[in-house]
């Protein structure tokens, strides 16, 4: 089973993937913030989405814990990490965010609501459900009634 690294996993829209890819990843929780010392053992520890050795940190991480995908879900996270994509999959770790060039493109909705379906990208493939998407997106987005419209889904 592939392990998937979930960023900001203290979030309820962490925990609310995590419930949504249980059967189909390892989910590990990663995070930055202050967890209870009873929680501790359930994350990860990793720097703030700004701090310049983030994906390097990442990386070593997803290396150390044999990860196949990273999730980030905090905007200055994904802004980070995005332009370090082709250095994690020269190891061959997927990231599920945009490129730098998309993310400047995209409409980004933060903390969607939990009446919001999600749909996981990897290259424009859904990772959860039927909604594949033309354009080669990778990262969690919310996709449009219609179909032909995304908004990348933050904390």
């Amino acid at each position: 089973m592939q392990k998937l690294l979930i960023t900001f996993g203290t979030r309820p829209l962490a925990q609310r993937i995590s419930k949504m890819l249980q059967d189909k990843f390892e989910i590990l929780f990663s995070t930055s913030e202050e967890v209870p010392s009873f929680l501790a053992s359930n994350y990860l520890k990793i720097p703030t989405g700004v701090n310049p050795t983030y994906a390097h940190e990442i990386l070593k991480l997803s290396l150390d814990r044999q990860v196949d995908l990273v999730l980030p879900l905090g905007l200055s996270e994904i802004q980070t990490i995005s332009e370090a994509k082709i250095l994690f999959e020269e190891y061959g770790i997927q990231l599920l965010c945009p490129d730098r060039e998309t993310l400047e493109e995209v409409f980004v909705l933060e903390n969607p609501n939990s009446s919001v379906e999600l749909s996981l990208f990897l290259h424009g493939k859904s990772l959860n459900n039927s909604n594949d998407f033309d354009g080669g997106i990778s990262g969690l987005y919310a996709v449009s009634d219609e179909g032909d419209d995304v908004a990348l889904c933050t904390i």
